[in-house]
Order: C-alpha cells, then structure tokens, then sequence
C-alpha cells in the first residue's frame, strides 16, 4: 500500500500531503520525519535525484524537484523499486502541469491541477494510472476516449 504522497517547500513546509491508511494520530510524526530527511540530505541534491530510506518496515523514496520536496512512502508490494516508479509519474506530471521544474509559487498556482493528477495517479493507497497521456486527458474532466 502506499501510505503517503508528500511535497513540502525548501523550508519543511507541507504543500500538499495525502495519507491512506494511516491513522491521524501518526500523521504528525511522518510529517515531522519526512520533512528532517529531507532537510538532512536533500540539500544540494540534483533535480529528480532519487534518494531510498527505510523506517519501520515501510520505504520512502524522495527527491526535489525545482523548490519543491516530494516524498513518497510505502510497505509490503511497494518497496523502493515500486516507489521509484510511483515518483517518475507524479515528477513527470508535476513538470506537465506546470510546465517546468516549478518554484514554489510556480507550485501553488498549479495546486488544483497537481491535486487532480495525484487522485488519478493513487487512489485509495494504490498505484491507479502511470500513463502520463491518459492522466492528462483524465484531469480534462471530460470522458475517456478510446485511442
């Protein structure tokens, strides 16, 4: 299952965050972890640089993105491997959406559009689309054509 999709800015500020089965009581204490790992070791990082972490027997894979910090965590079939392909579609359609690595204003202004790509690309704690063309026509709000 996939626990969590997390971007926050350069400072540790969560920007969006969406948990799937984890209780409330616990989100504090992930949000509060991931935004240390990323201070601890994504500064100076490459753009899309995938950084791997374990804790308790769940994985994270984590990267930046322009000024923003995107964490994703996992456990049981989505291991590291599984993560990193999870991140390569939600970088890609962070970049589409915005037209760039974004900044973080770039980011905000682009919040309704991002949001909608993350619903297509995870739902309900599972992997749902990796198809960047399909996300795009998804988010269109309009129905699906046969291509």
């Amino acid at each position: 299952m996939l626990l969590a999709v997390l971007f926050s800015n350069t400072e540790g500020n969560i920007l969006i965050e969406r948990f799937h089965g984890v209780p409330a009581e616990e989100r504090l204490h992930w949000r509060s972890f991931l935004v240390k790992l990323g201070a601890d070791n994504l500064k100076g990082a490459k753009n899309e640089e995938l950084f791997v972490a374990s804790h308790k027997s769940v994985y994270i894979v984590y990267t930046v993105l322009g000024d923003v910090c995107i964490y994703v965590v996992g456990k049981d079939e989505y291991d590291e491997l599984a993560l990193a392909e999870v991140i390569f579609v939600v970088t890609s359609s962070v970049k589409d959406a915005c037209g760039k690595p974004p900044t973080e204003r770039l980011f905000l202004d682009k919040y309704g559009k991002i949001c909608l790509c993350m619903d297509e690309i995870v739902w309900k704690g599972m992997l749902e689309n990796t198809d960047k063309d399909r996300i795009k026509r998804m988010i269109r709000l309009k129905p699906p054509t046969d291509v």
